[in-house]
């Protein structure tokens, strides 16, 4: 089959230099010479770049007219030169951006590879897990805190107060008829022993007894005769009094005694 004759205005690009518009992209000079056709496609040299191309006649458009300063081949598409040939060159679209007050066009919803449900699920329970350990935590360093303010305020601030209590109550077992000796010999040897006047109807004997935070009080008409009627605290207070066959105490008797 011979090939078709060049057809008008393709004849005149035999001998005369020219350029695609728009310029095929990939090729550093746009400057063409035509070296031969077919019935589908031309074959055109670039002199600069010494490139040889078959352009498709389907992408060839009209011929300028004018050839200052080139004849111009129109292209009806954009083509681009890759692996040695021309190709319809697909631009890359790119999403403007979105005016101001414009409706958004909502995404298409997102392909999951699981069910979502199962998914949910996993995620709920772990968030369970989390919560109820941080519960236990919490209980855990409250009950310890509790523990260790109990434990300090019973030993601190209950066991002074039991001491206090449960102290030394060996003066109960004296009795009127106790003299010096007699409280001695129940108690011990006094750590001071004080009495009232040199002198006086009435004799008063003071017996300190600091580890057992009281002191005894003796009475007599004489210091022979002086003999037990009841117990004094620290602050001069009585804690202990002897009680008469008559019905009365020495309670008031000890509570006007000034100290000595």
């Amino acid at each position: 089959m011979s090939l078709p004759p060049l057809t008008p205005p393709f004849d005149t690009l035999a001998v005369r230099p020219f350029s695609f518009y728009p310029p095929i992209l990939n090729v550093e000079h746009n400057e063409w010479l035509f070296r031969k056709g077919t019935w589908s496609e031309i074959l055109v040299y670039n002199p600069k770049t010494e490139q040889e191309v078959w352009i498709p006649r389907r992408f060839l458009g009209e011929i300028s007219s004018v050839e200052d300063p080139v004849i111009i081949v129109g292209l009806v598409k954009e083509l681009e030169y890759k692996g040695g040939a021309v190709w319809p060159y697909q631009r890359r679209v790119i999403q403007m951006p979105v005016a101001v007050n414009a409706p958004v066009t909502p995404a298409p919803p997102e392909v999951r590879s699981e069910p979502a449900a199962v998914v949910g699920i996993r995620v709920e329970s772990a968030t369970d897990s989390r919560i109820l350990k941080l519960i236990g935590t919490v209980l855990a360093v409250g009950i310890l805190a509790f523990l260790l303010v109990w434990n300090f305020y019973r030993e601190g601030v209950l066991r002074p107060r039991v001491n206090f209590t449960m102290r030394d109550t060996s003066y109960l077992e004296l009795n009127s008829h106790d003299d010096y000796w007699a409280v001695v010999q129940k108690l011990g040897q006094p750590a001071q022993d004080h009495w009232q006047t040199e002198s006086g109807e009435i004799q008063y004997r003071a017996l300190y007894y600091p580890q057992r935070s009281y002191i005894v009080i003796l009475m007599g008409t004489d210091r022979r005769t002086a003999t037990y009627i009841g117990t004094l605290d620290e602050n001069w207070n009585p804690v202990h009094s002897v009680q008469f066959r008559s019905g009365t105490t020495t309670f008031s008797m000890l509570r006007n005694l000034k100290r000595f």
